[in-house]
This record gives structure tokens, sequence and C-alpha cells, in this order.
């Protein structure tokens, strides 16, 4: 990192930051002491210690974190968390209580004052609150709630209604919660997948004829390469550092290729193997291609024609399984190699490299994130990574494989469920048949769809079954005024959040349970199930006492609403009051899932079956396809930068921890802007300078202000900054081509010295 002295600055403000030299690994003590001091903060040592114990085992609790599979029961450690997962038990588990006392003394507009973090730390709500008729929320029974909910629903009319999942919700949950919205006649199911994998959904469904990766966590016990794009396990997905370090032990390779060279990929530190600690940790990427943001579609075709020069082709896999390679074969090599660096940012040697180790492997995983779906161009990026992995066999067999990393614990799951504005005819005639109704059949709302409808008044009821969807979504402002605009909003929540700021008319806070806690219904205690990103499913089933007796599960404030809405056309106490005969609804829905309750009861749950990974295409015409595509021009106006949004290590998701970002050297705050030192002496901006962002587009500016300028290595012309403070730099209408996913991860700004 550069650093420039106070009297270097010509003007302007200085930030009194604190910037820490960057920890030479992941994990290690540092994991250990920021786990025990979270846990004796907000839950106590000994409550939070209890949760962690169950977190993750057969007979205990998914982590409310991050989708990455546990390992086989046989194989699997007492202690299997991270330190994110551990902050993610702390913050649910805490001792903080948000009661109605506490609500009734401050209006939404003083709430809004508090940051992201303050209002996390008023602690788990507790009672069922209400808003109307003023600016402050009081308690509500739960009768009269879900009555005003099935009463405007009703009178909203299902084309008004839209219903949003996060995806924390379980797939009981999810299950009757689509069903509930089908019966009301609307497809309208904006979820948080909408705004971050959405892309990988649409590139792989059209390529290789499946929405979901097609690798287990064995396969990386089997791969020679791990190619890991636009991801930052360290923070993201910790859990996965220890299937690198494993990886990496073994002597297989790993190449890492995103605009910041991140510690969690350099080496870690495994917390819980005492010669790791001694011994400063496991180097793990041995390469890292800082790829400016957006090159990695060129990068990629360059690789490809690495691949063909060298005729390192997999000819038996691709005469039998694959369409269109001679027309890709003929555009790839029509490309020339100035093109390629130009869109790529990367130098045809380096390319070639690269290449070189890929060609070289025998197995070959491609993992990636949010850095590769929150583009423009997304859809064609994941098409050409799958495109490469095609050339050489790598997909459906040992070690080999296309791996999106979901980044929440049951997203891929809700999808599974049907919480999608798109079904698929089949499973709305299973559901038809199963429940004896004709759902609905037009398309609804995505997120970005339902907040300009909700903005444009053709959504007048909100009801958010978790998540936080002003803090998730893009252009912040925007996004709470078209929020205020409806006649009633929902928050089914476990902790205040931005979102229930925001109200419409009438506003109402549905307390839960979290996935720590115990849920005891009528036929005794319950467990829920999630699928993680490799497809598996498996119980989760919680051990702490409930943060407050008046507190519901997600499945029986879902199932009240059904009975209330639709008396009598479902047993909905009968489903509420046992989990297993929900189970046994989707058995009959949703392909995979026979004999539900008894596999999931396997100390490892069961793997959904996925045709890609068969290599079976019969459903998209027999064979898997190579797109064809042009990368996107990365030229910049005189001036500016291309931004992207990235979480600190304090937060997952929305969900804000704390304030320090040990991995990148940032203490006590958070509205940071991550650049190269020469971008900075370019503009006479100083490190810790308080500066402003300003993104531009056809439809006028938007204005970040306050970010401090923090020297870091990146590419030149590129910037970093959190989110959701940066959100409001990210219009609703910059959205991915297919997909309509926000582009969170290219944003061109200019930075304005205050």
């Amino acid at each position: 990192m550069a650093r420039e002295t106070d009297e270097d600055s010509p003007s302007g403000e200085l930030a009194d930051v604190q910037i820490t030299d960057l920890p030479k690994a992941a994990g290690g003590w540092g994991a250990m002491w920021a786990t025990a001091r979270h846990l004796q903060r907000d839950s106590g040592l000994v409550r939070g210690t209890k949760a962690l114990l169950a977190m993750n085992q057969p007979d205990g609790f998914d982590c409310p974190g991050c989708a990455w599979p546990e390992a086989t029961s046989t194989v699997r450690h007492r202690i299997e968390f991270c330190e994110n997962g551990a902050k993610a038990v702390a913050e649910e588990a805490t001792k903080a209580r948000a009661t109605p006392e506490r609500f009734g003394k401050a209006t939404v507009d003083e709430l809004r004052a508090l940051s992201d973090f303050e209002l996390g730390q008023l602690g788990r709500i507790t009672h069922p609150m209400v808003l109307e008729g003023g600016r402050t929320y009081r308690p509500i029974s739960w009768e009269r709630a879900i009555g005003m909910m099935a009463e405007q629903m009703r009178a909203a009319g299902p084309e008004r209604v839209a219903l949003y999942t996060s995806g924390r919700a379980s797939n009981e949950a999810a299950f009757l919660y689509q069903l509930v919205g089908r019966l009301l006649g609307t497809n309208h199911f904006p979820d948080c997948s909408n705004m971050c994998h959405e892309s990988s959904g649409h590139a792989l469904g059209a390529v290789v004829g499946t929405r979901k990766g097609t690798v287990s966590l064995e396969d990386f016990d089997h791969a020679d390469l791990i190619l890991v794009i636009g991801q930052n396990p360290g923070t993201n997905h910790p859990r996965m550092l220890s299937t690198l370090r494993d990886v990496a032990r073994r002597g297989a390779r790993i190449v890492s290729i995103n605009p910041l060279k991140e510690v969690g990929l350099t080496k870690f530190s495994h917390p819980q193997k005492p010669l790791d600690l001694l011994a400063g940790g496991t180097a793990l990427a041995q390469d890292h291609v800082q790829i400016p943001i957006g090159g990695d579609q060129a990068f990629f075709q360059g690789l490809a024609k690495c691949v063909f020069e060298a005729d390192a082709l997999d000819h038996t896999f691709l005469d039998e399984f694959v369409g269109g390679v001679a027309a890709y074969r003929a555009h790839v090599e029509a490309l020339s190699w100035a093109f390629i660096e130009e869109r790529s940012g990367i130098a045809e040697a380096e390319i070639r490299r690269i290449a070189g180790i890929y060609m070289q492997s025998k197995a070959v995983i491609a993992c990636w994130a949010m850095g590769l779906t929150q583009h423009k161009h997304s859809v064609a990026t994941i098409q050409e990574v799958s495109n490469v992995m095609l050339l050489r066999g790598n997909l459906g067999k040992p070690g080999a494989g296309l791996c999106p990393v979901r980044g929440h614990s049951n997203v891929q799951g809700d999808r599974t469920m049907g919480i999608d504005h798109t079904p698929a005819p089949g499973f709305l005639d299973a559901l038809g048949e199963a429940v004896g109704f004709d759902p609905p059949r037009q398309h609804g709302y995505d997120t970005v769809q339902a907040i300009q409808a909700m903005e444009q008044g053709k959504v007048s009821v909100l009801v958010s079954l978790g998540g936080n969807l002003l803090s998730a979504s893009p252009d912040t402002a925007r996004t709470g005024a078209a929020m205020e605009r409806c006649d009633l909003t929902v928050s089914i929540s476990t902790k205040v959040n931005r979102t229930h700021l925001y109200p419409g008319q009438r506003a109402l806070i549905l307390p839960c349970l979290g996935r720590t806690e115990i849920d005891l219904q009528a036929s005794g205690p319950q467990f829920v199930t999630v699928e993680d990103s490799m497809s598996m499913v498996h119980r989760s089933q919680g051990v702490l006492a409930p943060a407050s007796p008046e507190l519901k599960s997600e499945v029986a404030i879902i199932a009240a609403l059904g009975d209330a809405l639709f008396p009598g056309k479902v047993a909905w106490r009968d489903l509420a009051a046992n989990y297993d005969l929900i189970r046994d609804l989707i058995a009959r829905v949703v392909t995979g899932f026979d004999d539900f309750n008894t596999r999931v009861r396997t100390p490892d749950g069961f793997r959904l079956p996925n045709a890609a990974r068969a290599r079976s295409f019969q459903h998209i015409g027999g064979r898997a396809s190579l797109a064809i595509s042009m990368p996107p021009d990365l030229g910049l106006p005189p001036g500016r930068l291309r931004m992207m949004t990235i979480r600190s290590h304090d937060q997952y998701n929305t969900t804000i921890y704390g304030l320090d970002d040990r991995y990148r050297g940032i203490r006590g705050e958070r509205r940071v802007v991550f650049m190269h030192a020469a971008d900075m002496v370019e503009r006479h901006i100083v490190e810790r300078e308080v500066v402003d962002l300003v993104s531009e587009w056809e439809d006028g500016e938007r204005r970040g202000e306050a970010f401090i300028a923090i020297a870091f290595d990146l590419p030149r012309g590129n910037a970093a900054t959190y989110f959701p403070e940066a959100n409001v730099l990210v219009p609703l209408t910059s959205t991915a081509d297919g997909s309509n996913t926000p582009t969170s991860k290219s944003v061109v700004i200019r930075v304005e010295k205050r």
C-alpha cells in the first residue's frame, strides 16, 4: 500500500481511519480471536459455543451463512465452522433484544440515522410489530397481523402482490410460500438469486442444460487444477479454504483470476490445525491473474484460442456430446491477439502461460462467484468459461466440472422449491395436480422488475420472507421510495434492518425463529432442510431456546397466512404441526425428492440428480453447445474508473458484523474506496482523503458522498467499494443481458475531491 503524509495533501479532509498491514495468511490466530470476540460481544461464550458445536453437524443446524457443502459424516470434524459462520451464529444468538419498548422510542426516520451495523446491534425482534397512521412501530397480535396481510393481499389481487424471498428460508418454508402465492394467482417471486447467481443459471441452462453446478465436494479430491474466478473465498465462503488447503497440500494447482490479490487465496492457516498455526499456513494459489474488471470474457477466449492452436481438444467428448465446435473455432481463431489483449487487459504471454497450465491438467474445476455474475455481459462470460471447460471434456468426470459458488445457505434450494418468477411448466403441472388447482402460467416479476412495479404503482403489497431487500438492491434512494408507495409492506425477520425503515402506508414486522433455534410444534420438535451449492439436501435443526416466546417459525407464519387466505384448500394447520407432511407434498411435486422424509434422515442427506453431470443433454436437443459472443470494450472516458462493489471481512451479504476488514488492512470504517496508487496520484488524492464518487448514466448522475480513498493492489483504472454503501451508485436500469442482474461489479465512476 502507498503511504502519504498529511503534508502531501494539497486540499481536502483526511479521515481518521486505521490502516494496518495485510496478514500473511487467512484464518490462523486472527480468526480465532475474532470468533471469540464476536461470541463474547453478542451471544456470550457459553450460548455461542453451544450453537457452534452443533453447526453443520448431522444432528444440528446448517450454517446460516454460505452454501459451501459439508464433508461426509464419516470424515466430518466436530468443529465444522469458519470465522464468518461463527459471526453469523453470534449475530443470530445475540443477547440484545429489539423489544416493543425499544421500537417505541424512535420513529423510522430517526432509526434511518443509524448505520447498518448499529441497526443490527439493536438485537432480535421479540414481538410482531405494526406501523400505521404514524412513523413508529408498535406491537400487534399475531391474529390481527395475519388478518391484515390476508385482507390487503386479497384486496390487491394477484397482479399487485410481490413475494420476495431470502436465501436463508428453508425448503419447507419456501415451498409453502410459493404455494400461497400461486393459489393467490401470481408468479411475482423476486428473490435474492436475481441479484447474485441468476446470470449463472441463465448461462449454464442454455449451454449445458442445468442451472446448477455440476461438481461434488469429492471432486476436489481428484482435480489437478482449480480455477477460482471472480471470487474471494476467504471472506465470502471461508470453509472453501479448507478444501483448497487440501487441494494444495496434495500438489494440485490453484489459479486465482481476480482484480484484487486477496489474502484468502494466497495462504491459509487452518485454525484447527496446530501445525498450520505454527508453520504460518499453507500456500494456496500459485498463480494470481489480476484481471481488470470485466476482462474475463476476452481472457477465456484467449485460453480457447490457445487450446485450438495446440489441438489440445478432447475430440471424443466433443464429437459425442457438444455442438457448435466448428463455428466457435472459427470465431475464436478470427480474434487477433491484439484484440484479446486489449479487451482482457492481460498480455498474450500471460494468457498462454495459464493456458499451458490448463492444457497440462487432466481434471479441472472452474469456480466462480459474483465477480462474474454482476456485469452487463455476465451470461456471455460464464458461457466462455463453460466453452473452455467443454473443449477438454472437463464436465461429467471425476475431478472436473462447473462450480458456481452460491452465496447464501439455501438460495439454491429456494429455486428448487419453486421460488421462480419464470416457473417451469412441468413444476406447475405437478403442483396443480398435487394440490388440485390451476397455477398461474404468466411469468412474474424478478427483483428489479418488482421494484419498478412498486415505483409505478403496479405492486401495492410487498411481502419479504427474510432478507433485507432495500440494502440488497441497487439504486438505494429509488428503491426506498418505491417501497414507500406500497399500501402494505411485510417483513418476516429475525432482526431490525433498513428495509423496515421504508414502510408502505402500513407495515408489519413478523419475528421468526432463527436457524439456530429450537422449533417446537404441535407434533413435537421439527427440523427443516436446505440444499447446498452442490445439490446436497440435508436436514437442519436448531439447538438454542428461542429469543422470545412470541416467535413463530417461518413455516408457521406462512401456513397461518395460507389458512387465512384459503381455508380448507390445504390442511395448513396439519402442515404447520408436522413438517413431514410438507416434505411428503414436496416429494409429489419436485423432481428428485422421492422418499424425501426417509432419505433426508440419513446423516449426509442426499444428492439431487444433475443431467449435465451425467453427460445427458436430451432436454436441450441432445448436445451441450459452445456459445459465441464478443467481449466488451473496456475503454473508459478520460478521468473515469471502473468500480466494483465487494464485501468486507466483517459482513455477510447485507449483515454487518463489525467495521473492520482484516484481510484488506482496514479498521473501524466501511465508507472506503480502494484505488491504484497511481490513479490516486493522477487525481492529486492522498491516502485517507475523503472524496465523493459519482456514476454517470443516461437518466442522470448518482452520487456517493464521503468515501475514504485507500491505495490497494488492483489494476489501474479500477476501484472497489463495499456494498451496501455503494449501491446508491448502481441504477435499476443497468442490468445483465439475459439475467437482468444489477451490474454492481461494473460501474463507471469519477472521483471528486470535496
